[in-house]
C-alpha cells in the first residue's frame, strides 16, 4: 500500500484526490480536543465569543495528552471514540474545521456533514499512542486550560499516521 504525505492545512484539492482507506502520513499544526472542549467550542459558538484559535481550515483530533514526563515533547496521546462528538461535529464543521481525527464509527449525519462541507475523517489507529505522541515536535495548551486533560492543545506533528475513513 502508498503511503500518501500530506502538509497540513489541506486545500479541497488535496482531500479530492483521497479515497477511503488511503494510509498516510500528516505533517503540520493538529489541535487536540474531546468530549468537554466541544461542548465549550460549540457554547462559544452560539454566544459569539471569540475562539481562541481559528476554526477555519482547522485539523482537530480527539484526543487528550497524557501529563508530560520530563524530556518528553507531548505526553503519550491516542484517539478517543469519535462518535462521543457526533453531536457537536456539523457545527463545528459549519465553522470551517476541515479534518477530523479520531477512532470508531461516525452517524449517518455526521457523514453527510462532512461531505457536504468537502471535508475529512481520518482515522488513527487506537493502541498506539506512545508511538503517535514521537511524531509531536511541538505541543502548547492554547484553551480551556480548567478542562485539566481536556483542555485545548496546539500540536505540531510530523508524519502522524493515519487512514482517510470519510472523504
Amino acid at each position: 500500500m502508498t503511503v500518501i504525505k500530506l502538509t497540513l492545512p489541506l486545500q479541497d484539492k488535496d482531500l479530492d484526490s483521497l479515497k477511503t482507506g488511503d494510509k498516510f502520513l500528516l505533517s503540520g499544526v493538529v489541535y487536540t480536543a474531546r468530549d468537554a472542549a466541544h461542548k465549550r467550542i460549540v457554547e462559544y459558538l452560539h454566544s459569539g465569543k471569540e475562539l481562541p484559535f481559528d476554526l477555519k481550515g482547522a485539523v482537530i483530533f480527539y484526543a487528550g495528552p497524557a501529563p508530560t514526563k520530563p524530556g518528553q515533547i507531548c505526553g503519550v496521546i491516542g484517539p478517543t471514540t469519535s462518535a462521543r462528538m457526533d453531536k457537536y461535529t456539523p457545527r463545528l464543521l459549519d465553522a470551517g474545521v476541515k479534518v477530523l481525527i479520531g477512532k470508531g464509527e461516525r452517524s449517518r449525519e455526521v457523514e453527510q456533514a462532512v461531505r457536504e462541507h468537502k471535508a475529512a475523517y481520518f482515522v488513527a489507529v487506537g493502541g498506539a499512542a506512545a508511538l503517535l505522541s514521537k511524531t509531536v515536535v511541538s505541543c502548547k495548551l492554547v484553551a480551556f486550560e480548567d478542562l485539566g486533560p481536556e483542555a485545548i492543545c496546539r500540536l505540531e506533528v510530523r508524519d502522524f499516521p493515519c487512514y482517510a475513513a470519510i472523504v
